[in-house]
């Protein structure tokens, strides 16, 4: 019987390719993770103000609040009186929950957990651990006889 012999360069060639594809695939599997782990740097815009609406805005007047985006987070504006609206961050303290505003008991709440905030913001029943941030709320002239615009902006 007669020996075959190995052709190296055959082998050589094989040991090569089985080796690139293996890399390629644990590459494939690397690069997702590492773009997850270093996301590109896109700077964040800048909000200073964002405008909520009129104050005879139906969802203020039905509802009592609204919740607005400033920027990239939202806002919970507050219609206390016809005057007085008061604005602040409508995630919960607790588990970034959306907060609402509960007109006949005058609080803010978050459904997740039964927290409770006042009106000012401060935390007072359930497990949120600080008080909501507040933001600043001007009321805006628009033009003669046009209503006010609720303006809200950084404190």
């Amino acid at each position: 019987m007669a020996k075959v012999a190995h052709d190296p360069e055959r082998r050589s060639f094989l040991n090569y390719l089985l080796g690139s594809s293996a890399g390629a695939m644990f590459l494939s599997a690397l690069y997702p993770v590492l773009r997850f782990v270093n996301p590109p740097s896109i700077p964040e815009a800048t909000t200073h103000s964002a405008e909520a609406g009129p104050v005879n805005d139906p969802v203020f007047l039905s509802r009592g609040f609204k919740i607005i985006r400033f920027g990239a987070e939202p806002v919970i504006v507050v219609r206390v009186s016809e005057t007085d609206f008061r604005a602040f961050s409508a995630t919960c303290t607790h588990l970034d929950c959306i907060v609402e505003y509960q007109d006949d008991k005058h609080r803010i709440w978050c459904n997740c957990h039964n927290g409770e905030y006042d009106l000012t913001g401060r935390n007072v029943a359930g497990p949120p651990p600080k008080p909501l941030t507040p933001f600043q709320v001007d009321l805006v002239a628009a033009g003669s006889g046009q209503p006010k615009t609720v303006v809200v902006s950084r404190v």
